[in-house]
């Protein structure tokens, strides 16, 4: 194959690399991944360095006491391993608590917060994958956060729209002087660089026993040190739920990744939280997308009823594979999709939100929370809170493919717009309980102990050698815009870049991932790009579409890396609609 494709010109370049490329959210955080790669480093030494320094200049939407959900492929074995990097809820939440005291809710503040789970995760995999020291991969996150970095437009527009909602721990940090900075202004996190600092001074002193010594007095210090015990004061005094054997409990998991094909394509991601995306393959695969047109109304319906589709099933079936029982053979199973399939009607948008296979007896059945036993939803669990900031505003993106073939590709997350900030830390604790429900009978309610549900990057490969790393902050239009790149890529036949800015699109009528898990019915977004004869197109078969701007953030903002099998060469592309930014060598 070659790439780009002659003829096609995208705003920007692409990134290109004769060894080794890097895609991240922001430009610093590319080149400090790249900085790692030529200093020797493994693309699972760059991935972390990226994800940290991702954590600082993109702390309205990242932070290491947030999430992280990672997916792995090593040259060595050959093997895709997966990580959630998401922590898990404290033991005093569950159920019964948020319908005793808060009618079914899950409020925004300190009782949504779940034990971090980015930093250990990270840790975790620069130990197990990685080659060099927290210090090495710290550095520049470091440096960032103590001596600042240029404020740029979109994260001082998330500032100024969220000013008068800020929790009063963040405001010192967030609008400095009392208001919110401008683009060009120094943004400096002062006591996030103090916590990087003892972190990798712990790491020296344990370090004199081993490199994996010193990496685990980092996962020490922080979930079990000064820094863990700055948290549980913080948040005992404001109601929290956190407490030091929560998370001393902490542990990154790993596991093999679930895998599907779409044609010859094969697409891997996370067994259990990364399903609904490789459900969505699944049902397109074997469908003449080429014959409907690139972004044509039919087109958009098609992947647009196969999202709605998928996202049934994910509601029915997906929760904490260390509590419930998901059955991923099962819900992978071609079969099962074609059966799926037969639901999307070509003529006709889907009203309201479509059963699931379960409901209507063609899959597995609903599966068993044995946390739940004898739960009710009494005291008003349909009702939800809705005083807390879009879920779309959080994430950020790193792929890494170095010179011998590793791969790595991470989603960091967790903002301190959206979790107060813990006095003189600099970081703000996971909000991320708001992704489960306080509905006992759905498979990702709360449970002590219990991970919520979290989408994950993907590495797409084929057997010519040819490997795609990819993934986007967004919510839950992650799966959605990660899918039309790719489709873009192998159906449509553009370069990394073209796929990337191509107009875009995405459903909102499913339960959105966060409190209060609205259902915009029929909601279609799309992008001014696409034009008057596509909406009124999209509208004739039952769609309720809304425009987006020409290109908006809001529509995701996906990176990936390709490596041509034919020359060796990658070609990486990064959105233009938030910061992203590809470099490569």
């Amino acid at each position: 194959m070659r790439i780009p494709p002659p003829g096609r010109q995208p705003w920007r370049p692409n990134a290109t690399g004769l060894s080794h490329a890097v895609a991240a959210g922001h430009q610093l955080s590319a080149q400090a991944g790249l900085q790692i790669l030529e200093a020797g480093g493994n693309a699972v030494d760059a991935g972390v360095a990226a994800c940290l320094v991702t954590c600082v200049v993109e702390s309205q939407m990242t932070g290491i006491a947030g999430i992280a959900p990672m997916v792995f492929r090593m040259a060595e074995t050959g093997e895709t391993l997966a990580s959630s990097g998401i922590g898990f809820w404290p033991q005093a939440a569950s159920c019964a608590y948020f319908q005793n005291k808060h009618g079914g809710r899950i409020p925004a503040g300190f009782e949504e917060a779940i034990v971090p789970g980015a930093l250990g995760s990270l840790v975790a995999a620069l130990a197990r994958f990685g080659t060099m020291s927290f210090a090495d991969v710290a550095h520049s996150a470091a440096r960032f956060a103590r001596d600042g970095f240029p404020m740029y437009a979109l994260m001082a527009r998330h500032i100024a729209e969220r000013k008068d909602i800020l929790h009063p721990s963040s405001v010192a940090v967030a609008m400095p002087g009392g208001k919110p900075p401008e683009a060009g202004d120094r943004f400096v996190q002062a006591d996030l660089g103090r916590t990087f600092d003892f972190l990798i001074a712990e790491e020296r002193t344990r370090a004199k026993d081993g490199r994996e010594a010193g990496l685990r007095g980092v996962r020490d210090a922080f979930y079990e040190g000064d820094v863990a015990a700055h948290i549980i004061a913080y948040h005992k005094e404001n109601g929290g739920l956190l407490t030091a054997e929560d998370m001393a409990a902490f542990e990154a998991d790993f596991s093999p990744a679930a895998e599907v094909t779409w044609r010859d394509v094969r697409i891997a991601t996370g067994s259990t939280a990364g399903l609904h995306t490789l459900m969505l393959f699944n049902l397109l695969d074997g469908v003449a997308l080429e014959s409907l047109g690139h972004n044509t109304a039919a087109y958009i319906h098609t992947l647009t009823e196969s999202v709605k589709i998928a996202m049934a099933d994910r509601e029915a079936d997906i929760g904490d594979p260390a509590v419930v029982d998901v059955p991923v053979e099962s819900i992978l199973d071609k079969a099962f999709a074609a059966k799926r399939r037969a639901h999307i009607d070509a003529a006709k948008a889907y009203p309201g939100f479509p059963p699931s296979a379960a409901e209507l007896g063609e899959g597995p059945p609903i599966p068993h929370d044995p946390t739940q036993a004898g739960a009710t939803t009494e005291g008003g669990g349909a009702a939800h809170a809705t005083s807390r900031s879009p879920g779309d505003l959080a994430t950020s993106i790193v792929c890494v493919i170095d010179a011998a073939g590793n791969i790595f590709t991470g989603m960091p997350s967790g903002s301190f717009l959206d979790a107060p900030l813990v006095p003189g830390t600099g970081i703000a604790v996971s909000a991320y309980g708001k992704l489960s429900t306080a509905d006992p009978s759905h498979p990702n309610c709360v449970a002590p102990g219990k991970r919520p549900r979290c989408i994950l990057p993907a590495i797409a490969t084929r057997d010519d050698g040819l490997v795609m790393p990819f993934g986007s902050p967004g919510s839950d239009v992650i799966p959605q815009a990660t899918l039309q790149v790719f489709l873009n890529i192998f159906a449509f036949g553009m370069d990394p870049q073209s796929a990337v800015e191509a107009p875009r699109f995405a459903s909102y009528s499913f339960p959105q991932p966060f409190e209060p898990h609205e259902i915009l019915d029929r909601v279609l977004r799309i992008e001014g790009r696409l034009g008057d004869d596509v909406w009124h197109g999209l509208n004739a078969l039952g769609h309720k579409t809304e425009w987006w701007p020409k290109r908006d953030w809001l529509a995701a903002s996906v990176c990936c890396i390709l490596k041509d099998p034919d020359t060796g060469f990658m070609y990486a592309g990064a959105d233009p609609r938030r910061q992203a930014w590809a470099v490569g060598f």
